[in-house]
């Protein structure tokens, strides 16, 4: 079961917060990437949550999310008296914590390929990051086409088709669904945003991960948002 809170008061979001149980609390899901991320592999795995959403870009946004987190940026993880920041460590997290499940590759040489593409993707493709932001409900096909950011679509592919190719049986990176896949879901969504042409197995894999169930709500509620974040829109390339 998950409940959404948007914007609560802090003592309504503390208490909830505190209950047993885990509460994952995201940004707008039109733009938040990061938040995206653990939100789908909860979803896709069938962890039980409570969803607590600050909207991005408001006069008390920063202050928001301080109550929960010193980093002051979302996802966080909230797990009873436990408080986990940064996307990859909550994903870290949930796979040590529902080992049944299997959020990581069971394979040995698959799982540390997917730590791999996940650690290279948490630390790099800045040109992509900046220069194509997550926008689901824009459509700017052929914008933001810098070198830095084609240059990073290049490695991205790269990755996809060896993953594809040598693990995945050309269904999803490393066959099963799995925190990977999970991952780099906002890069598919960036890619449909700007009309990135791939090879077509490629293609058929960025339309397997919105078609996902729990891709496909993440993108089903982005598109009901009607609150924006003025300063992400302004970084839209033009």
């Amino acid at each position: 079961m998950q409940t959404t809170i948007l914007d609560p008061s802090l003592t309504q979001a503390l208490a909830a917060a505190r209950e047993p149980g885990l509460t994952l609390i995201i940004g707008n899901k039109n733009y938040s990437s990061w938040s995206m991320r653990p939100w789908v592999a909860m979803t896709a795995f069938g962890i039980p949550f409570q969803e607590v959403r600050v909207l991005l870009d408001q006069h008390d946004t920063v202050n928001k999310i301080a109550e929960y987190s010193a980093c002051g940026r979302v996802p966080v993880l909230l797990a009873g008296e436990m408080t986990i920041w940064d996307s990859l460590a909550i994903c870290e997290y949930l796979a040590e914590q529902f080992p049944d499940k299997h959020l990581w590759p069971q394979d040995v040489a698959a799982r540390a390929m997917a730590r791999s593409i996940c650690a290279e993707m948490h630390a790099g493709f800045a040109g992509l990051r900046r220069d194509m932001s997550m926008h689901i409900k824009a459509s700017l096909p052929g914008r933001g086409r810098t070198a830095a950011a084609q240059a990073d679509i290049g490695r991205i592919s790269e990755i996809w088709e060896e993953c594809l190719s040598r693990f995945g049986h050309h269904q999803f990176l490393f066959g099963d669904f799995s925190i990977a896949d999970a991952y780099f879901a906002p890069v598919v969504m960036r890619f449909r945003t700007y009309g990135v042409t791939l090879a077509p197995a490629l293609n058929a894999y960025c339309e397997r991960v919105q078609a996902h169930p729990a891709v496909a709500r993440w993108i089903a509620e982005a598109l009901a948002e009607t609150e924006t974040a003025p300063k992400h829109d302004a970084a839209l390339p033009d």
